[in-house]
């Protein structure tokens, strides 16, 4: 049995939880981009565009108005701060990172498949980025014409399970193409000599998690690394031997795992996050619904009492809360959510929520959070087309006309 190190209530886990994601207090704002990217461990990547990508709305969410430019420089620079990798899901992830997935780069070799059969032309992709690279799709003939996503020529599924592997690496975009280099020229040369069996990565990784989490079940933890099978139990072992050196904890209200002890730990904490209470502001803001605060489902309805489902994908007759409704968290809480569109000047709120029990003040934090993100679009006007919340629609929209309560940073 392992002891716990601590008893905390659900508020308290939550507040944690915002702090450690960079939402509550100053000092979570500091060192800009890169930091953030250092504190959050991973930035989910994705297609869909509204008012910006997903990776440039995670930054904006915890820093403010920061220019795109800026953003997009701290992700894809030269030399490299980061690279993209299979994480949570497909991510930007701080260059500092390499060693840490040399146990799924194996296991992507010996494997030799994932998505397609490895072809045969592998090996001349490769011959080709080492003589002409840095590279992108349409430099080796394997950009898509259209159709389905998985119709990928054979250099666009060369050049990917390169980039699996590790010969290859994505240190920088050019519009949304990937840039393929070989990892030798574009990693620095101290992370590629280093040479971490399959435990120490998942340990090292399970730290990254929990730290960049704040309070998280063991499902918590899993679900950011991706890990199973055998790096699963690895997992399991660097969290009970203390490898991982994150705290056992017990949260009020959040389950225990199946079969074990009702009266042991139901999550794991960094203990720096313990030491102290969290204190500060609270940032008010639109989240993408890829940001790591609420990307996994199960974590978002136990943190939040959010039940969030994204509906991008779902037919326009039967989506609930709109194409890409993101939802607006202030004063450290889920107030509602916005579906936001983009015509010319003006941010269009296609459609507002508001959470069950929403008053006045959530009114005023929907107001500004829109206002904010029109600003950082640079949008000059906001219309509201749709409330969902019969009775704060007339609030939102006078709240909306008479312009954000406070300046805009």
């Amino acid at each position: 049995m392992t002891d716990v190190t601590a008893d905390l209530t659900a508020d308290e886990a939550r507040r944690i939880i915002l702090r450690a994601q960079g939402f509550l207090g100053a000092t979570a704002r500091g060192g800009g981009v890169p930091a953030m990217l250092r504190r959050v461990g991973a930035v989910q990547l994705d297609t869909i565009s509204v008012l910006a990508r997903s990776h440039e709305l995670v930054a904006y969410a915890r820093l403010g108005p920061v220019g795109r430019s800026v953003v997009e420089r701290a992700y894809w620079d030269d030399p490299a701060r980061a690279f993209e990798y299979w994480c949570h899901a497909a991510c930007v992830l701080p260059i500092e990172q390499w060693p840490l997935y040399a146990f799924r780069r194996r296991a992507y070799r010996e494997r030799r498949y994932r998505w397609h059969e490895v072809p045969p032309v592998v090996d001349k992709v490769l011959e080709q980025v080492r003589a002409d690279g840095p590279l992108t799709t349409a430099d080796i003939g394997g950009a898509k014409n259209g159709g389905p996503w998985w119709d990928w020529s054979d250099t666009k599924i060369a050049i990917e399970f390169l980039l699996d592997i590790g010969e290859v690496v994505c240190t920088r975009r050019v519009g949304w193409r990937r840039v393929y280099e070989l990892a030798e020229r574009a990693v620095p040369a101290d992370l590629l000599a280093q040479d971490l069996s399959d435990d120490e990565c998942v340990t090292r990784l399970t730290t990254i998690a929990g730290r960049s989490l704040g309070v998280a079940t063991r499902a918590d933890l899993v679900d950011f690394t991706r890990v199973k099978g055998g790096h699963a139990a690895m997992l399991d072992e660097a969290l009970l031997s203390g490898a991982a050196g994150l705290a056992p904890v017990r949260v009020s209200g959040w389950p225990a795992r199946r079969g074990a002890d009702p009266h042991g730990p139901n999550a794991w904490a960094d203990p720096a996050a313990l030491e102290s209470e969290p204190r500060g502001r609270h940032r008010t803001t639109p989240l993408s619904p890829f940001d790591s605060l609420i990307w996994e489902r199960a974590r978002a309805e136990r943190v939040f009492g959010l039940s969030h489902r994204l509906e991008a994908y779902v037919p326009k007759d039967k989506r609930v809360h709109g194409y890409f409704a993101m939802p607006v968290l202030a004063g450290g809480r889920i107030i509602g959510r916005v579906d936001p569109a983009r015509e010319g000047a003006t941010l269009v709120a296609r459609q507002v929520g508001f959470e069950p029990g929403g008053r006045a003040r959530a009114v005023e934090a929907m107001s500004d959070a829109l206002w904010e993100a029109a600003s950082w679009a640079g949008c000059t006007d906001v219309r509201v087309e749709r409330v969902g919340t019969a009775d704060l629609e007339a609030p939102l929209r006078a709240a909306v006309a008479r312009g954000p309560s406070r300046p805009i940073r």
